[in-house]
């Protein structure tokens, strides 16, 4: 009977100290905010700006990967606008009040009357989709401790996001971010264009399988599938394997080519 009521305590510390673990090391997990696209935010900066009269030299943006909102510094009327973790913004509204911060922040659609209503933040109804950094689409409305009145809608502020999501997607369209990886990465795309007429092989010694270059990390982007780093022997075998034939112009070619120049001058 003794024997297992120890048995019984000692696992029941071991839960708890488990349980410590787990919980402190969750609390000192840094929490992710998505950025949204620097046209978007620059126009509800704006808007809020022109509404409530904020001076736009005192608005802050606390909300950056590893920083801390809590102690970032507030000193000399600043005013936060910015992009929060959604996951918290409740208690983000409740520290803002309690330590009189002015703030204008986004919030999500859905759930705004649920995190805002209970910390006494004022709610604006926007129903905007907003494409962030990380590439998730989110129904973005906005949260804040300016006016008078509890909930209200902003149809100058929804329509004036619509139009720059539409301009920045456009953009995007017109002029799509062009990426190269560098000699010493394999990727399976690079394998495929040459699988047909080279033998290529590798052995574990020569390569180090990453997600994602750091680079990479640093705008959350990755390498689609995954790649490999290459020892630099590697690489330029890749590379070699990699070369083809340019046929050249030969000199007929390069005089009609020189007549059409010409033309288009004259």
């Amino acid at each position: 009977m003794l024997l297992g009521l120890s048995k019984w305590a000692s696992d029941s510390r071991r839960l708890t100290i488990t349980a410590r673990s787990w919980i402190n090391s969750n609390r000192r997990k840094p929490r992710t905010t998505a950025t949204p696209p620097p046209e978007v935010y620059e126009t509800i900066k704006d808007w809020a700006c022109r509404e409530y009269g904020i001076d736009p030299d005192k608005v802050v943006r606390p909300f950056y990967p590893g920083g801390d909102y809590e102690r970032f510094d507030y000193s000399d009327g600043k005013v936060v606008v910015d992009n929060p973790p959604f996951s918290i913004l409740s208690k983000i509204c409740k520290f803002y009040r309690d330590n009189h911060v002015p703030f204008f922040l986004f919030a999500p659609y859905l759930t705004i009357f649920s995190s805002a209503s209970r910390n006494g933040a004022h709610m604006i109804v926007t129903d905007s989709t907003i494409e962030y950094a990380n590439g998730a689409q989110v129904n973005t409305s906005f949260v804040t401790s300016f006016g008078d009145d509890l909930i209200r809608t902003a149809p100058d502020l929804a329509n004036a996001i619509d139009e720059t999501v539409k301009r920045v997607r456009k953009e995007q369209r017109r002029h799509p971010p062009k990426y190269a990886y560098p000699s010493e990465l394999l990727t399976v795309s690079r394998l495929g264009k040459i699988g047909r007429q080279v033998e290529f092989r590798v052995k574990a010694s020569d390569v180090a399988f990453t997600r994602a270059l750091d680079s990479q990390k640093a705008v959350k982007k990755a390498i689609y599938g995954g790649g490999y780093l290459l020892s630099e022997a590697k690489a330029a075998e890749l590379k070699a394997a990699e070369d083809v034939t340019v046929w050249p112009l030969s000199e007929t070619e390069r005089r009609i080519i020189e007549n059409l120049a010409q033309e288009s001058r004259g």
